[in-house]
């Protein structure tokens, strides 16, 4: 009987032993992980906080966050309580979470330094123990909003046309520029068109596109680093401009030729032979609106300077086969099968004239592009770019510096070309603009270089 007792004594110091060792295992299994995604740096009226939580199986017990400044803690989250934050589950193992946390969610907090923790614990030891973990982010509460002002003056614009505008954003770290109606125009260091002075005094170039309302409203805009924002109304004075309609006839001919080029080019788009004019509809219309967006996307590269210093140059001896914002109608056999609007300039000479960089630039595209055939795109800077398509052959490539009258090619009628011409287009941060004005000396002058030379004091 003594033996057993000394065994069953044994038997539960064993069972004691491995407790207590499974107990303070689980004391040291490691807690959620967790990164504090949003905001970056600051604080301000506005700002979204995004945290993401993750642990084995998604089991979580607690997830909570508070803002402490000056010796006081705001909660601002609870996993039992979540009111009015987004609670997401991404994966089974991953929480989402979003919360606003700015002065207007939180009134007590003050300007300056501020930090956001955040706890989490997941159940261990079949949930007798919390494995915790805890991430802190220090930030700055930013609260005044940041102030704009024109500093330039004569700001006319023409429908489908661009204008330049000369202004001063405090601080000097905001984010500003000009907004038309929904579209937005990135400011730049006024010392990249020449104007001397401290970093709050901005240059931008921006557009009334053609499809916008005459009477859009035009803003300054500036937001902190916080998220605070300011608008400011831009004086301006739009003028009216007509646009040309046309109709073109599709035939089988052209058909044949066209559609069997592009789909070897974009064989992702997987267009039948055996259908030719349903073919060429997605192209007319699906692919050319992928290719917008791939010319939009080249606004991202171009230079926080201005590369050029006189009028844009156009194609000499040209004639003009269809100009800025023709609305067309396309037509086969008769019946019509399709709208769109041409946004650029059909220029025509001969066959495979070279082709000349209508001003300073660096090449920032050139390559096959969709129905603009081989496509070489020139950044002149401050988001100024200008377009050549339908080359029958490229002698840039991308990162080439460029000279005004330099031979980027030759013309021709690759892509959807009715026949050897240049398609011709100035940009504005992506947007096509009306290139007419970019070629007057006059307007060049007193939209642009008159309001530089203002600024800087010339």
């Amino acid at each position: 009987m003594r033996a057993v007792l000394k065994f069953l004594a044994f038997v539960v110091v064993l069972v004691g032993l491995a407790l207590g060792g499974a107990w303070l295992w689980a004391g040291r299994a490691e807690g959620p992980r967790m990164e504090i995604r949003q905001p970056g740096g600051f604080i301000g009226q506005a700002t979204t906080l995004e945290l993401v939580v993750e642990t084995p199986g998604g089991q979580f017990s607690r997830v909570d966050i508070e803002v402490e400044q000056g010796g006081r803690t705001y909660p601002v989250f609870s996993l039992a309580q979540p009111s009015e934050s987004t609670v997401r589950q991404d994966t089974a193992d991953r929480l989402y979470v979003m919360r606003q946390v700015g002065k207007r969610d939180i009134p007590e907090l003050q300007p300056g330094p501020a930090r956001i923790v955040a706890r989490a614990a997941r159940p261990v030891f079949y949930g007798i123990r919390q494995a915790e973990s805890s991430v802190a982010h220090d930030v700055q509460v930013r609260l005044e909003p940041p102030r704009v002002a024109v500093l330039s003056t004569l700001h006319y614009i023409n429908h489908g046309g661009a204008e330049f505008v000369v202004y001063r954003a405090t601080p000097a770290d905001v984010e500003s520029g000009v907004r038309v109606g929904d579209e937005t125009y990135p400011g730049f260091p006024a010392s990249g068109a020449g104007i001397p002075g401290d970093e709050t005094t901005r240059v931008a170039f921006f557009a009334l596109l053609h499809d916008q309302d005459l009477l859009t409203p035009i803003s300054l805009y500036a937001r902190d680093p916080a998220g605070n924002e300011t608008m400011a109304p831009l004086g301006h004075r739009p003028f009216a401009k007509p646009f040309a309609r046309s109709r073109v006839d599709i035939d089988d001919r052209f058909l044949r030729r066209v559609v069997p080029a592009i789909a070897a080019t974009t064989p992702e788009m997987a267009l039948s032979s055996a259908d030719l004019l349903a073919s060429f509809l997605r192209i007319n219309g699906e692919l050319r609106r992928r290719d917008s967006q791939t010319i939009a996307g080249q606004a991202a590269k171009t230079a926080p300077r201005m590369l050029w210093k006189e009028p844009f140059q156009p194609l000499g001896n040209a004639s003009v086969e269809a100009r800025f914002a023709d609305h067309r109608t396309y037509l086969y056999q008769g019946k019509e099968i399709d709208q769109q609007v041409h946004l650029g300039f059909d220029l025509a000479v001969t066959e495979r004239i070279p082709v000349p960089a209508s001003n300073r630039g660096v090449v920032v595209y050139a390559d096959d592009l969709g129905i603009y055939g081989n496509c070489v795109i020139v950044d002149h800077g401050l988001g100024v770019q200008s377009l050549y398509a339908h080359l029958s052959s490229m002698d840039v490539k991308v990162g080439d510096a460029v000279e005004k009258g330099q031979t980027l090619g030759r013309s021709g009628m690759t892509g959807l070309a009715g026949g050897d011409h240049l398609h011709f287009t100035v940009l504005v941060n992506g947007h096509p603009v009306n290139a007419v004005e970019w070629w007057d000396p006059k307007w060049v002058q007193d939209r642009v270089l008159r309001k530089i030379a203002a600024a800087a004091g010339v």
